[in-house]
């Protein structure tokens, strides 16, 4: 346990269950059966006890996020259950965002008003596409009609942010359609994401592949097009309207902590003894028998890897202070002078860019931002 007081304010929780297991997914899914879903609330239940236990001077939470899977795959009992669990174990500020994830197929008319009774201030709907052709690639259950009339019943509760998960790059794919159609709709956020073609996906099996000149069209267009609607870039694949921003996925992106609850949820907390420490559950089974999670304990020069790893997504860059570690060891620092070299180099070259105290990717390098990434180490 750690003995000092330490801002802990973010809460992540994987629902696994889904109505499709898409091609392109690598996430911990299964299809829902009802004593699944009992079994995994109790447990679920008991993770967060033991969680709050263990850091009770964590402070309040700040965000709340359900991803999955398809939280919206839970009856709206089954949901009202699971925010109980939360607000049982943890103090939620009054202002806290409290975000889901919603499948198309899981919105009937009457069920976004629920939500939105039951607390959520943020849905994000898997839309995927407009065009019909690219869902039936994307193995997507349902057509671009369903996946509109769905963001539509959304948009129309009001009081709350919506985003659509817009996925792009796939070969014969109209983007800027899609980009009009979603963003004319009136979403506050728009999550335009690059297909990855993970191993071990049915699309990775079936010889799919991106095209590096797709994607860079792609981002191209969603920077064209998007602030017309009052969309701005605020994250490599993420544009909001001011206000709109999620704060949960920032605290990813700028380091903070963050707790993981449910099968396959990754924590990122303090370390007993100083650092951080990265902890993953087991998958659904393990998980529901007890199986502890798998915790990696991370080294200086891990932390500052993965401070410029998530911090040069953002438009706004990272705090070059990440690369000044106290009392670090001779390897360490020297592993550091080599890493600011690097740096200094790729703003020679006008690849990364000095903001005041901040480093910024240059927009020409945001589509190999791995690429250019991997050069600093």
């Amino acid at each position: 346990m750690q003995s000092g007081p330490v801002e802990i304010a973010h809460l992540y929780v994987h629902v696994p269950f889904c109505p499709t297991i898409c091609p392109f997914c690598n996430f911990h899914v299964l299809r829902r059966r009802d004593d699944l879903v009992e079994a995994y609330l109790k447990r679920l239940d008991a993770e967060l006890a033991t969680t709050a236990q263990q850091w009770p001077q964590s402070g309040p939470l700040k965000t709340v996020y359900l991803g999955g899977g398809t939280p919206s795959h839970l009856t709206e009992d089954e949901l009202q259950r699971l925010l109980a669990s939360i607000r049982r174990r943890f103090v939620l500020r009054e202002d806290a965002e409290i975000g889901i994830e919603v499948h198309p197929l899981n919105v009937s008319a009457d069920r976004p008003a629920r939500w939105r009774e039951l607390g959520f201030t943020r849905v994000s709907v898997g839309v995927q596409s407009t065009q019909d052709r690219v869902l039936r690639t994307l193995g997507r259950p349902h057509d671009a009609a369903t996946a509109m009339a769905a963001l539509q019943s959304v948009l129309a509760v009001g009081g709350w942010t919506v985003n659509a998960d817009l996925i792009v790059a796939v070969h014969g794919q109209d983007v800027a359609a899609d980009l009009h159609r979603l963003a004319a709709s009136g979403v506050d956020h728009l999550s335009a994401y690059t297909l990855t073609i993970e191993e071990g996906t049915a699309l990775h099996r079936q010889g799919f592949t991106v095209s590096e000149e797709a994607e860079r069209h792609a981002v191209e267009l969603a920077a064209a097009i998007l602030p017309s609607y009052g969309l701005a870039r605020y994250e490599v694949s993420n544009h909001a309207r001011p206000g709109h921003r999620c704060a949960h996925n920032l605290a990813y992106w700028q380091g903070r902590y963050w707790f993981g609850a449910g099968p396959s949820a990754t924590a990122s907390l303090p370390a007993p003894a100083g650092g951080r420490q990265l902890l993953r559950n087991a998958p659904l089974d393990a998980w529901l028998d007890g199986t502890a999670a798998h915790v990696e304990l991370l080294d200086a020069l891990d932390v500052v890897r993965i401070a410029l790893l998530t911090g040069l997504r953002l438009a706004e860059g990272v705090d070059m202070a990440v690369l000044e570690v106290a009392d670090a060891a001779q390897e360490v620092a020297a592993e550091l002078d080599g890493v600011k070299q690097r740096i200094a180099r790729l703003c020679a070259q006008g690849r990364l860019v000095r903001v005041d105290a901040r480093l910024v990717v240059a927009v020409d390098e945001v589509v190999v931002l791995e690429r250019l990434l991997a050069e600093l180490w």
